[in-house]
């Protein structure tokens, strides 16, 4: 049984949601469009000081159980194999990564924070990540250079962060 939404404006009504990347090529006019990952996936981000520059990695979540409940546009569930979680993206050499969380989990975006070293993935990735078996999120740190280990932090918190929030980390001044 699929969610109301599917084939009708729903997250995937023009097919499962991957990672493309566009150009846009000022001076003369053009854009260039390249499929990097047809995974399920949504909100990348990058190091924040890097938008709208050549970046060497890209963040992004994906939540399997989500994209499953929508179905794509021809009706062929995405792969099941693919489990909910963080997605870390080599974008010069066309690698990635993958911290998982259990089934059923719900993960946010994950933000990028730099630690004070001018390495490109030198520092650590935010994300909210719900436990629908507490009914609760907690705050979760990776190591970037670490991406697949375990979290160097887990901070509880006392309910659920609804999908859908966003936001950004802004050092304290």
């Amino acid at each position: 049984m699929y969610v109301e939404g599917r084939n009708n404006g729903g997250p995937s009504a023009d097919g499962t949601a991957g990672l493309d990347r566009w150009t846009i090529d000022l001076a003369h006019g053009r854009v260039r469009h390249r499929r990097l990952d047809d995974r399920p996936q949504e909100f990348p981000r990058v190091k924040e000081s890097l938008v709208a520059h050549r970046n060497r990695y890209a963040y992004s979540a994906s939540a399997a159980d989500m994209w499953r409940a929508y179905g794509t546009v021809d009706g062929v569930p995405p792969d099941r194999s693919f489990s909910n979680g963080l997605i870390k993206h080599g974008l010069f050499r066309g690698t990635s990564q993958v911290h998982r969380f259990p089934k059923g989990a719900a993960t946010s975006e994950a933000v990028f924070v730099p630690s004070r070293s001018a390495s490109a993935d030198d520092g650590y990735t935010l994300a909210y990540v719900h436990d629908p078996e507490l009914g609760a999120s907690d705050l979760v740190v990776l190591s970037a250079q670490d991406f697949t280990g375990r979290p160097v932090a887990r901070i509880h918190l006392p309910g659920r962060v609804p999908l859908g929030f966003h936001g950004s980390w802004v050092p304290d001044a």
